[in-house]
């Protein structure tokens, strides 16, 4: 009977043990499975759609432009080092990636190919406008700027053209430059570039480049009273 005790013990621990492992192992390969998941969800972003999400935080840094020029008009308090956190957020993501990644690996092709020469010329000189019109931004937003009667009309005058040339802009790529790009190249060329862009991202901001600066521009809306959507449908 003893015996019989003991064998009854050992078959339940082995077979509590090849339980335990079965266990195990099915966590391993879920946790696998979700990391496979994890990464195929983010290589199906297309180069296109990369491109157009990010020109998503551009439109709301001119809806803070916009904001910011409309409480200055009205002699209403506007604070300073959100304006020139915006004006980085354009000089470091819109400019020195988003319009680069246009510069470096669209334009040339384009050109190349010898398509929409004169929509790409003029995307070009727009770009070196904007940075222009960064660059007196980042001038005049200050706190001291913000009190002086010149540097205060100087500020909403770089915003207004900023955003009567960026909407357009923006509006002209997504629609006629982007979609004709993946026309232009092979399949494997666009995958390819996709690759790149997530790789360039990954240097300039590390991991969840894109992610890190929707929550930058997100607290830029919030700080200035601007992050509720609803305050922006119209009682009709």
């Amino acid at each position: 009977m003893i015996q019989d005790d003991l064998s009854i013990r050992r078959d339940f621990l082995r077979k509590a043990g090849l339980g335990a492992a079965g266990v195990l192992s099915t966590g391993v390969t879920l946790a696998q499975n979700k990391k496979v998941e994890k990464k195929e969800e983010e290589e199906e972003v297309s180069p296109a759609e990369d491109l157009m999400r990010e020109h998503g935080i551009l439109k709301r840094v001119i809806l803070i432009y916009r904001e910011a020029a409309r409480r200055i008009d009205a002699n209403t308090a506007v604070p300073a080092d959100v304006l020139r956190a915006s004006a980085n957020l354009i000089r470091r993501f819109v400019e020195d990636y988003h319009e680069k990644l246009e510069e470096d690996y669209l334009f040339p092709r384009f050109r190349k190919a010898g398509k929409l020469i004169d929509l790409v010329s003029v995307l070009y000189d727009q770009h070196q406008k904007g940075r222009i019109l960064t660059d007196r931004i980042l001038q005049n937003a200050t706190s001291a700027g913000l009190k002086n009667d010149t540097q205060r009309h100087n500020l909403v005058e770089a915003m207004r053209m900023f955003n009567r040339m960026y909407e357009p802009h923006e509006a002209r790529e997504d629609t006629i430059l982007f979609p004709a790009f993946h026309k232009l190249v092979s399949q494997h060329e666009y995958d390819a570039l996709g690759e790149d862009f997530e790789r360039k991202e990954n240097q300039l901001f590390g991991g969840d480049g894109f992610e890190k600066n929707v929550d930058e521009v997100a607290r830029l809306e919030k700080a200035l009273g601007v992050y509720d959507l609803a305050q922006f449908t119209p009682k009709v």
